[in-house]
């Protein structure tokens, strides 16, 4: 995982707006748009923002290409909050 672009990517409302979209499942690229009611090239900006801190996947299906959600990018980047946290709490004590 490339830490600081996850947290740059994370960082973004409209990208946050994307991942919630998949979070409900994958979506093809146009759905995607419309539901965000933003430009394709808007769209391929943030996506492939979203893509390159591989807090997304792609899969091609006939013409489409679909998005969907990498849960495991989300996990780690919770660990190393999580680990940022209890190093916060045990300067506290």
């Amino acid at each position: 995982m490339k830490q600081e672009a996850v947290f740059k990517a994370l960082a973004d409302p409209t990208r946050r707006q994307l991942l919630r979209l998949l979070n409900r499942g994958a979506r093809p690229a146009g759905n995607l748009a419309e539901a965000v009611n933003m430009s394709p090239a808007a769209l391929s900006h943030h996506l492939s923002r979203l893509k390159a801190a591989e807090l997304v996947r792609t899969e091609r299906r006939g013409q489409s290409i679909v998005y969907s959600i990498n849960t495991t990018v989300f996990e780690e980047a919770t660990r190393i909050l999580m680990d940022l946290l209890s190093t916060s709490e045990d300067r506290k004590k």
